[in-house]
Formats: structure tokens, sequence, C-alpha cells
């Protein structure tokens, strides 16, 4: 039965709240996981192509994943009037702790322990 998957989601998504990392919502964390897992360019129309959704609605959650330092607008040489949405470091990082909170999240009560102080340094976020 799904039982088991659940409560590890379930396990998973209570280590990423407790983690001090900043709440994204699923859409959010949908286009993230799509521009770091899906080969690119990757343009705002293509996004939300991808996830069934309006430009608008991708152009507020890269909005806020850029605020964030996961995701970066970057315009394309060969044609300035295109804008690429690509992957930086900061992401990366995010989503390495994301997978080792899917890892640990067993029950060995590691997987909520704060990251580091730079990511407690950040601004709260609201729910």
């Amino acid at each position: 039965m799904a039982e088991t998957g659940l409560h590890s989601w379930m396990r998973t998504l209570l280590s990423y709240v407790r983690s001090g990392d900043p709440d994204l919502t699923n859409r959010q964390m949908a286009l993230l996981l799509l521009v770091y897992l899906k080969p690119g360019p990757h343009t705002v129309r293509g996004l939300a192509k991808a996830l069934n959704v309006s430009k608008p609605v991708v152009t507020r959650a890269l909005n806020r994943l850029g605020a964030l330092g996961y995701l970066r607008r970057q315009r394309d040489d060969a044609d300035r009037r295109n804008i690429f949405v690509a992957p930086t470091r900061e992401g990366a990082d995010f989503l390495e702790h994301f997978k080792s909170l899917i890892g640990t999240s067993g029950g060995n009560g590691n997987g909520g322990e704060k990251r580091s102080q730079r990511t407690e340094s950040r601004e709260p976020v609201h729910a």
C-alpha cells in the first residue's frame, strides 16, 4: 500500500521544515527540479508548458527562487531578446541538502538539524 511511501514523504517533509531552509511551494520546488534535472536551455515559456501553468505563475516562482539565489535569469548571447533560466551553485547546494533529507528521513533524528550559520542567517520565510 502507498502508506509506506506517504510515511517516508512525511518524514522527509518534517526534516525539511525543521532544517531551517526556506519553505518552497510545490510549484517552486517542481520548477527548481526541472531546471536542475532536465537538460536546458530553459525558458519561461518552456517551463510553463512543462508545469502546465501560465507564464506569470512561472515568473512569480522565478522571482522567489532568484531572490533566494537558487536560479538566475541569463540573457541569450546569440539572441539578446531571449532569457534563459540557469542553475546556481547555491541552488545545487540546496538540492543536495534536500536529497540528504530524503536519505536520512528514516527516523534517525539527524535529518532535521540546521545546516549552517549561512542558512540560519537568512530572513525568515513566511508561509
